[in-house]
């Protein structure tokens, strides 16, 4: 696969904008490992390999293991994941897929449970934020690096 084309040199003012929306994400206060796993299963639903890369790399470097790393596309089925982790990720499957059948006034109390007002706020913008990269390197072809890896 070929890029189609580099959205930040395409339209620089506004990624710059995305680019700063995205650190404040980072830096909002929620657990840096939360905040990967959600991105990581965000992206592997919409089928951004570019940033399914990028986050499992990422979320390896800050100190997660590979096997939660493998498990997150089946964490329903893992005693991995801590209570507060499991409904983040139940929290970024509905919101990544919020077309389907919006959020549930069950699954708002139950991540109400788990959650402030503040952080889930928090944990929504950075799932909007994922989103948005995910349909930017989807659409464009964004490429992740292959120097470490066999091309088919």
């Amino acid at each position: 696969m070929k890029p189609r084309l580099n959205f930040y040199t395409a339209a620089p003012e506004l990624t710059k904008h995305l680019v700063a929306l995205n650190k404040a994400v980072d830096e909002c206060g929620l657990e840096r490992g939360l905040l990967h796993l959600v991105k990581l299963r965000a992206s592997q639903i919409n089928g951004c390999s570019y940033c399914v890369d990028m986050h499992s790399r990422e979320a390896k470097a800050d100190g997660e293991t590979e096997q939660r790393l493998w498990l997150v596309a089946a964490w329903k089925e893992s005693p991995l994941f801590t209570e507060r982790e499991r409904m983040a990720l139940s929290w970024a499957e509905t919101v990544t897929n919020i077309a389907e059948a919006g959020v549930s006034a069950e699954l708002f109390a139950a991540a109400r449970k788990h959650f402030s007002e503040e952080e889930l706020v928090k944990l929504t913008v950075a799932l909007g934020m994922i989103n948005t990269w995910n349909r930017l390197c989807v659409t464009f072809h964004a490429v992740h690096p292959v120097a470490e890896a066999r091309a088919a």
